[in-house]
């Protein structure tokens, strides 16, 4: 996916087979997170991701993407009671991921409310050696679209788990 560019429509179910399109979500900043069970990066990132919703509750969409292959429909479903997720769409066969490119959980992909893609990358600047974030890019890139202003930083390097592909 091209930065500033439109993101093609997609299709996926959630873990109770009901499809989720990013067309579903139109007027929105919809953030696609491709996301794991296990990964507890990818857990952090949930609570941050939650938060930034729920501040924001009808301006901001997000769309969980689980793609890993060794993650079993139970222990998905356990992630999603846990951290309080609504539902997270089931990439078998990493068909989004592949697309998309993504490499990590978490790796974050911020959408404006016109379709183009306006950041992508990690949640926050957390490093293996710095634990603590201090900014939270994510947060960042989407309070600037609901100004109607251009993020501040558009592409960061994810970080987290390795994406599990079969």
């Amino acid at each position: 996916m091209q930065l500033n560019q439109p993101i093609p429509d997609f299709s996926l179910p959630d873990q109770n087979g009901q499809v989720h399109r990013l067309s579903d979500y139109p007027g929105k900043v919809t953030i696609v997170n491709f996301w794991s069970a296990e990964c507890p990066w990818s857990e952090r990132a949930d609570q941050a991701l939650l938060a930034i919703c729920n501040q924001h509750p009808n301006q901001v969409a997000l769309l969980p993407v689980a793609s890993n292959g060794n993650e079993s429909d139970a222990l998905i479903n356990e992630a999603i009671l846990q951290r309080g997720l609504s539902f997270v769409l089931r990439d078998s066969g990493c068909g989004l991921a592949d697309l998309w490119q993504a490499q990590t959980t978490p790796h974050a992909f911020v959408i404006d409310p016109s379709g183009l893609l306006r950041y992508q990358g990690a949640v926050d600047d957390v490093t293996f050696r710095k634990r603590t974030p201090e900014r939270f890019y994510v947060k960042e890139a989407v309070e600037a679209l609901l100004e109607k202003r251009l993020p501040p930083l558009q592409e960061a390097p994810p970080y987290g788990c390795t994406i599990v592909r079969f």
